[in-house]
């Protein structure tokens, strides 16, 4: 497994898989609106994971000078449980640290414990705190 920079002929195979991963998605996070609006916007944090010529994972990153924030991790349903996300995660934290980062946010849906349990295991704790948000589109 190799973890690299995403590419623009990765395109459909992170498409493919975060529609699997992320089925319920509402429509402004759409896999080509995120793509395209990611390329934009440091596309240097954008990873992929990598077996046999074949995309099994993902991380989007971002910094705005203040905090970093982590963007659909995702692993293919039949790699999970291989250390992949884990692998994804502290590429993306030595990235962020590379540009000066000192804190990572994260949301994760609250229905979904496992997740939870996922980050918690990689050091990240929930914070009290009112996620917010409002599209303006």
């Amino acid at each position: 497994m190799n973890i690299r920079l995403y590419q623009e002929s990765d395109a459909k195979s992170v498409s493919d898989l975060w529609n699997e991963v992320f089925p319920e998605n509402p429509q402004h996070n759409a896999p080509t609106l995120v793509i395209t609006k990611k390329l934009k916007v440091q596309p240097e944090l954008f990873f992929v994971a990598e077996k046999d010529c074949a995309i099994i994972g993902t991380i989007m990153a971002g910094y705005d000078g203040h905090r970093g924030w982590l963007y659909t991790v995702a692993v293919s349903p039949q790699y999970r449980r291989q250390g992949i996300g884990s692998q994804l995660v502290q590429h993306a934290e030595s990235a962020l640290s590379t540009l000066g980062c000192p804190k990572i946010n994260l949301q994760v849906r609250a229905s979904n414990a496992g997740v939870v349990a996922f980050y918690e295991r990689l050091g990240y704790v929930i914070e009290e705190r009112i996620s917010m948000g409002k599209l303006i589109k």
